[in-house]
C-alpha cells in the first residue's frame, strides 16, 4: 500500500461539517461549510478522541514522525541525530517518500524534518517567515486597533508584505500547497511504492482568507480587519465586535483551505491512489478563539476549542468507511498503526505509541483509557477520558473539571462536587510528566480561600 499523511495546522474539531452537524460554535457566525472534508469523512474512519500528546507546531510533528512522546523531555527543537522518523523507515522498507509544506518552522535553520525524504517542496511566506524584506504596499492599520503595540504590529507587516503580490485564490498558501502535492502525486505515481506528507500551516493565523470566502463576518461590521489576535484577557485589548470579526476570519480562512483539498481529494482518485493507499487527514490541534477569555494557543488554554481536532483515517477503496469511534488515542500511535497496517509493525517496538490496528479494523473502541497534555515547558496539564477532563492549575489557581458529555464547551467547573473523578484522574500519571512535579493537592474553587485562610505567611 501505499501512504499518503495530510497535516493541517490549527483546526478545530468544531470547525467541520461532519463533526458539528450544522450547529454553529459561536453566537452570530453561521456554521462553517467545509465539503471536501465532509465527503472525505463519509468515506473514511472517523475518530473523536485523537490527542497531541504536547503541543505546539515542532512537538507535534515529532511525536507523528517518530512515535514518540515529547511532553515530559522535550521542548521545540530540531529534529535529534538519534531520532528515526517515518521517512528514514520507509524509505529503508523501498518507499520513496516526498515533503510538501509551507510549515515554515520545518525549514528553519537547523530543524531537520525534510531529513531521509527523496523529495521536499517549501512554499514560502507563511504568517512571519522571513521572506520579504521590502515594507508593505498596505496600511498596517487597517489590520490593528489601537492597542497593538510595535512588537505585533511588526508581525502583521511582516504578513502583509509576504502576500502583497496575492491577485487570485490561487496565490494563498493552501491552493499551492496542494498544487504541488498533486503534481507529486501525478509524476510519482509509477513507483510501486510511495509516500507523500502533505503539511499545510493553514487554517493557522493570520486569518486572511479570500473574497469568495469571507462570508462568515457580520457584513454591517465597520472595524479594522484583524487578522492576527494577540494573547492575553480578549476583552482589554478588543471589543466584542471586534472579536465576533475575528471569529468570522478563521471560518473564512478554515472553508477555503477546505476548498483547496478538494482538487486535492479528486486527484488521489483520478490516480488511483484511493483505491491502494492509506490516506490520513488530521489537524495538529485546534485553536482557542477566546471560549475562554483567550485568542491564541498557551500553556493555560487546556480546553476543547484546542485540543480536539478532525481525525480522518481512510483505507483503500474505502474499507471500513462509515464507522465514528469514540477511541481515544494519542498521537505517539499514529506511526505505529500506520506501520502496522502497511504490515512493518516489527519497525515500532523502540516507540512510545501503541498500534491502534484494532480500533482502525472495527474489532474495538477501546485504545488508551485516558491521555494527558500539556507544554513541556508549561505548569498546566490537562488528563482526560472519554467522559472527565481535568486541568491541573499552578498552585495560585483552581484546578478545574468538566464533564464532556453535558458540558462541550467547558463552562461548570465541577472540581468541589467531583472531587473523586479528579482524583482518580489526577493519580493516572506519575510527577515525570509534570514540569515542576506533580501537584500534591487538588485546588477547587473553595479550597482555594480555605488554603490561604490557613496560611501562615
Amino acid at each position: 500500500m501505499n501512504l499518503i499523511v495530510v497535516v493541517l495546522d490549527s483546526w478545530r474539531q468544531d470547525h467541520v461539517g461532519f463533526y458539528h452537524r450544522g450547529r454553529p460554535a459561536w453566537e452570530g457566525v453561521p456554521p462553517v461549510a467545509t465539503p471536501n472534508l465532509d465527503a472525505f469523512a463519509r468515506e473514511s474512519i472517523v475518530f473523536d478522541n485523537a490527542y497531541a500528546d504536547a503541543y505546539p507546531t515542532i512537538p507535534i510533528r515529532c511525536q507523528l514522525m517518530t512515535g514518540q512522546r515529547t511532553l515530559p523531555y522535550r521542548p521545540w527543537q530540531p529534529l535529534l541525530p538519534s531520532d528515526v522518523t517515518i521517512a528514514e523507515i520507509l524509505r529503508a522498507e523501498g518507499y520513496v517518500c516526498g515533503l510538501i509544506s509551507d510549515t515554515y518552522h520545518y525549514r528553519a535553520p537547523g530543524m531537520n524534518y525534510h531529513r531521509g525524504f527523496h523529495s521536499y517542496r517549501w512554499v514560502r511566506g507563511q504568517e512571519y517567515d522571513a521572506y520579504e524584506s521590502a515594507p508593505t504596499r498596505r496600511n498596517v492599520d487597517d489590520y490593528v486597533n489601537a492597542s497593538f503595540p510595535p512588537v505585533w504590529r511588526n508581525r502583521v507587516a511582516q504578513y502583509l508584505a509576504n502576500t502583497d503580490e496575492f491577485q487570485s485564490e490561487e496565490d494563498w498558501f493552501a491552493p499551492r500547497v496542494a498544487r504541488l502535492a498533486v503534481d507529486w502525486l501525478r509524476k510519482n505515481r509509477s513507483h510501486p511504492k510511495t509516500f507523500l506528507w502533505i503539511d499545510s500551516f493553514d487554517p493557522h493565523e493570520p486569518w486572511d482568507p479570500p473574497a469568495r470566502y469571507d462570508v462568515y463576518r457580520d457584513p454591517s461590521y465597520r472595524g479594522p480587519r484583524i487578522i492576527l489576535p494577540m494573547g492575553g484577557n480578549a476583552d482589554e485589548w478588543a471589543t466584542k465586535d471586534e472579536q465576533r470579526n475575528i471569529r468570522g476570519l478563521y471560518s473564512g480562512e478554515v472553508a477555503s483551505v477546505d476548498a483547496a483539498l478538494g482538487p486535492l481529494f479528486r486527484a488521489l482518485g483520478e490516480y488511483g491512489y484511493l483505491d491502494d493507499s492509506i490516506v490520513l487527514v488530521l489537524a495538529d490541534h485546534g485553536h482557542p478563539l477566546a471560549d475562554h477569555g483567550k485568542f491564541l494557543k498557551g500553556a493555560d488554554r487546556l480546553h476543547n476549542e484546542l485540543l480536539k481536532v478532525p481525525f480522518l483515517l481512510r483505507l483503500p477503496k474505502g474499507r471500513g468507511a462509515g464507522r465514528r469511534t469514540s477511541a481515544i488515542v494519542e498521537y505517539d500511535d499514529v506511526l505505529p498503526t500506520l506501520l502496522d497496517l502497511l504490515g512493518l509493525a516489527n519497525n515500532a517496538s523502540s516507540m512510545h505509541g501503541r498500534s491502534f490496528r484494532s480500533v482502525v479494523e472495527g474489532d474495538s473502541d477501546d485504545h488508551r483509557p485516558h491521555v494527558i497534555t500539556g507544554y513541556h515547558a508549561g505548569v498546566d496539564r490537562c488528563i482526560r477520558d472519554k467522559e472527565w477532563s481535568l486541568v491541573l492549575r499552578p498552585e495560585s489557581q483552581p484546578d478545574e473539571l468538566y464533564y464532556l458529555p453535558d458540558d462541550p464547551k467547558e463552562q461548570k467547573n465541577l472540581i468541589d462536587s467531583h472531587v473523586d473523578e479528579a482524583r482518580r484522574l489526577a493519580s493516572a500519571y506519575g510527577k515525570y510528566f509534570f514540569q515542576r512535579g506533580r501537584p500534591t493537592h487538588l485546588k477547587g474553587i473553595q479550597g482555594q480561600y480555605e488554603m490561604s485562610s490557613g496560611s501562615v505567611e
